[in-house]
């Protein structure tokens, strides 16, 4: 069964992490690569897990370096994001190189994170926005990262895990109305996240 949640038995301490930093970073890559699924021209989602949210504990202590004080904080942000039993969990990010354009594309998006799901064989699972996590401006913009979650049905989950299912990840928001099939390797990587 996968893990559910980081503990702080599970933090390696800083002179422990960043001997090793370099080899997490290529090992972290080459999991990642099998987790993210591009959405139109520039939303790309990277599905989370245990593993994933680990290392980014890691990364976020020894940037800051707060020590120990810092790790309740950061097990508090990154906890939420690991999936939790028949459920997938996605940061999702507008990557748009370009700051006026990336402006103009996100005022365009308000309230985007309502507008996410995944297709399963047919059967569409909507995404749930982070909740605490207020990813819309007062005044419409969309953040550029967003984190949502998918709550599958026994049934969705069960397909999801059959070799060939018909996965489509989406955004149907009416100014970013986009689709991307998920290739095998990658319904094979998140089957793992659930129960």
């Amino acid at each position: 069964m996968p893990q559910r949640q980081i503990t702080l038995a599970d933090i390696m301490p800083l002179e422990a992490y960043l001997p090793v930093r370099k080899e997490k970073r290529r090992e972290m890559a080459a999991i990642k690569k099998h987790r993210r699924v591009a959405v139109g021209p520039f939303a790309t989602f990277y599905f989370e897990s245990y593993g994933t949210m680990l290392y980014q504990v890691h990364e976020m202590l020894a940037i800051e370096k707060g020590g120990a004080a810092q790790i309740p904080d950061e097990l508090a942000a990154y906890n939420p994001l690991i999936p939790q039993g028949r459920e997938l969990v996605a940061t999702v990010m507008f990557e748009i190189d370009d700051p006026v354009r990336r402006k103009t594309e996100l005022d365009r998006m308000g309230g985007v994170e309502d507008f996410m799901y995944l297709e399963i064989d047919g059967e569409r699972a909507e995404g749930r926005p982070e909740e605490d996590v207020d990813r819309t401006s007062a005044d419409g913009k969309a953040s550029s990262v967003q984190f949502v979650h998918f709550d599958l049905t026994d049934a969705q989950a069960k397909a999801f895990a059959q070799p060939g299912a018909r996965i489509f990840v989406g955004i149907g928001h009416p100014n970013y109305n986009h689709m991307a099939g998920m290739s095998e390797a990658t319904r094979q990587a998140l089957a793992s996240d659930l129960d």
